[in-house]
């Protein structure tokens, strides 16, 4: 009989073995994340009430040395506090107001600018701009590095790392929450970075040159070896599987830019053990912070807030649509969202319908007989929500 001691012995090697195998596969790209692990040169402004300005140090740009300019909010008190690692998307920068909301939630942050800017407009030292003919401009393997995409994750991961060295901070429950671009670096960051411990990438995925608002204006004019070459390095189907931690995946049915077939096929790389989905009919698309499944996701990884609900995968039986709920806060409504259009997903109509809730179990009647597209959501009284996966018959 083995001793207790013995099997703790293996069930730590079989734990420590297991890490080893994962870092071993990750798909780390071009990134040096030796480096970018590092605490970056920084420089600190003079706080306003919970936030302030900081410059750190960015990668090298066409030979030449980078700063990037954040916002660094921070609450009173000696901490130790969670982090959160706050990414912007296309047209946005390093907005203020963001980190002073999670400074005002309990958390330090760090809003960083991935465009070249500081608050007051271009800086001399400044990285790549990110207008879509700098992200999809040909590079060949000595101009990759000058790519929007590899100075934004790299700021990204070193603003991580920026973050997690600053008193009273506590390295061990840092997450991250980027916005339409910014929840395509999140993938991606998410994928390579293993020292977060929560992710939330709101609209943006990966599998861009299947299916995106950038198809027709930039994939299609490539050729089939640029094409294949962005996609090896920049996509975010090529990290995801990299993901450790757990994550939380909010979009909406008519997303403009990130549609729900490409969407579908990025989330589904995580394992579904540590991923959440919620996709919301007709969520509106925009540098908004205030939805309150991404506070609440990371209140439940980073500190002892009460989780969401959790859905298992959506079961059909003929025309019985069910899955399976487990939900620490009561739960306010479930519902059928279906779609019964063809064509580009961003102009389909999504009808809903009343889900029955049965114990742990939720259900409900599939309309018609035709073509369908069809998914199950639970809303909590907290007004957040959660869904399955959509399926199609």
């Amino acid at each position: 009989m083995i001793g207790w001691r013995t099997r703790v012995g293996c069930l730590a090697l079989v734990w420590v073995c297991s890490l080893v195998a994962i870092a071993a596969e990750r798909n780390t790209g071009p990134w040096n994340m030796t480096e970018l692990k590092q605490t970056p040169t920084a420089t600190f402004g003079e706080a306003e009430g919970l936030v302030q300005p900081v410059y750190y140090a960015g990668e090298p740009y066409q030979n030449h040395p980078t700063r990037v300019f954040a916002w660094y909010g921070r609450p009173k008190g000696d901490g130790p506090f969670p982090g959160v690692v706050l990414v912007h998307g296309g047209g946005g920068k390093a907005f203020r107001e963001w980190a002073q909301h999670w400074a005002d939630r309990g958390y330090a942050a760090l809003a960083m600018d991935l465009a070249g800017h500081g608050p007051n407009g271009r800086l001399p030292d400044g990285g790549p701009d990110q207008g879509d003919d700098t992200k999809f401009r040909p590079f060949d393997d000595k101009t990759l590095r000058d790519m929007w995409t590899y100075h934004a994750v790299a700021a990204v991961v070193r603003g991580h790392s920026l973050l997690a060295a600053q008193p009273g901070v506590d390295r061990d429950r840092i997450g991250i929450t980027g916005i339409s671009w910014g929840g395509y670096l999140t993938c991606i960051v998410t994928g390579i970075d293993d020292r977060l411990k929560g992710s939330v990438p709101v609209y943006g995925c990966g599998y861009l040159a299947d299916n995106s608002v950038w198809l027709e204006p930039r994939f299609q004019p490539m050729s089939a070896e640029q094409r294949a070459q962005w996609v090896r390095l920049f996509d975010p189907s090529q990290y995801l599987a990299g993901v450790t931690c757990p994550i939380l995946f909010l979009n909406g049915t008519n997303d403009f830019a990130y549609p729900l077939d490409s969407y579908r096929k990025s989330y589904s790389l995580v394992p579904e053990k540590q991923r959440m989905v919620a996709v919301v009919p007709r969520l509106p698309h925009g540098h908004i912070w205030t939805f309150p499944e991404v506070d609440l996701f990371l209140d439940s990884q980073l500190r002892e807030g009460t989780g969401l609900a959790q859905l298992s995968a959506l079961k059909t039986e003929g025309s019985l649509a069910s899955a399976t709920v487990k939900s620490p806060s009561e739960l306010r409504e479930a519902l059928l969202h279906y779609t019964t259009d063809g064509g580009a997903w961003q102009n389909r109509e999504w009808k809903s319908l009343p889900a029955k809730i049965d114990g742990e179990t939720i259900s409900a009647e599939l309309p018609g007989t035709g073509p369908l597209v069809y998914y199950l959501a639970v809303k909590d009284a907290r007004g957040v929500t959660v869904s399955t996966a959509h399926a199609e018959r």
